[in-house]
């Protein structure tokens, strides 16, 4: 199952992305992870990575590409992987399509979690993140046992500092231009789920499953 993640901020996708990748045992892939272990092992591409994210700069498609094809065709992406992040833009979606084709494969399935905007911004001002283990609550729709503790495993947890009203609708407005462009270029691939995302979270598991199948 060869998967992509698209939903804007506050969509519900870490919830959902822990989701898949238990059901469906494939690994979850992130570019914030990929740039982070190829600093840390001091790989060539994290090198050139990390020049430009010294200069406050965006990586460019070409080499964010290069390490994304990198972590895909590793051993544990060999029954599939989940894309979280990536692509996002139409550039690299492409670069995307033609290295699967070469390695003689495609994607399955575009999971799209819709939310309106206005419910969007509610659900990012609530979100609170473990410290320790990254999982994701919520104030509201998905609160801890014990309030600021994870419930998965104990550590405290925390308001990111860009979640707030004005930086959050400044990025869903930023997703909106730039990444959902990417719903239209697939579509034309016919692989695309419309999922609504303002549902119950286990509605939400549910209508993905359907979607991708068993």
């Amino acid at each position: 199952m060869r998967i992509i993640l698209l939903g804007p901020p506050g969509a519900g996708k870490g919830t959902q992305a822990a989701n898949i990748v238990e059901k469906y045992a494939i690994p979850h892939i992130s570019t914030g992870d990929i740039f982070r272990k190829n600093i840390k092992e001091g790989t060539e591409l994290g090198k050139k990575a990390k020049e430009y994210m010294d200069q406050g700069l965006l990586v460019p498609d070409e080499l964010t590409c290069g390490l994304v094809a990198d972590r895909i065709s590793q051993d544990d992406c060999k029954n599939g992987f989940m894309l979280d992040g990536f692509p996002r833009n139409i550039a690299q979606a492409e670069q995307l399509d033609k290295y699967l084709s070469e390695a003689g494969t495609k994607l399955d399935k575009i999971v799209n979690i819709e939310v309106d905007k206005s419910i969007l911004v509610g659900r990012a001002v609530g979100r609170r993140i473990c410290k320790s283990c990254g999982a994701t609550f919520h104030v509201e729709f998905n609160p801890t046992k014990v309030e600021g503790i994870c419930d998965k495993c104990g550590a405290e947890l925390h308001q990111r500092a860009d979640d707030n009203e004005e930086t959050v609708s400044k990025r869903i407005q930023v997703y909106l231009d730039e990444t959902k462009p990417l719903v239209g270029y697939y579509n034309k691939q016919g692989i695309v789920a419309d999922i609504n995302g303002d549902q119950a979270i286990e509605k939400v598991f549910a209508d993905i499953v359907d979607a991708l199948g068993e």
